[in-house]
């Protein structure tokens, strides 16, 4: 009987998780992001990216979010610019 009940409980908890949205939304990155001026500064506030690219010393840091994402631009260690996508459908 205990362990039923342990199961049960158990899955009513995996499915309250499975409802859930883990990833921010696109505003709470950059609000978390604000003031970041280096790599270091934007990996501390929000960390590993989703995604990176390079090309040279240019580096585009690509964060998921739940109602898209949000893309930093990198160059020579420094921000220099963030740019917000929606959602692919």
């Amino acid at each position: 009987m205990m362990q039923r009940r342990i199961l049960i409980a158990g899955l009513a908890a995996v499915a309250v998780l499975a409802g859930c949205d883990s990833a921010p939304k696109k505003a709470d990155i950059l609000e978390k992001a604000k003031g970041a001026k280096t790599k270091a500064d934007l990996e501390k506030a929000l960390g590993k990216p989703t995604e990176v690219d390079k090309i040279g010393p240019v580096e585009k840091w690509t964060y998921k979010a739940s109602d898209g994402s949000v893309t930093y631009i990198i160059v020579a260690d420094q921000v220099t610019l963030d740019v917000t996508g929606g959602n692919k459908k």
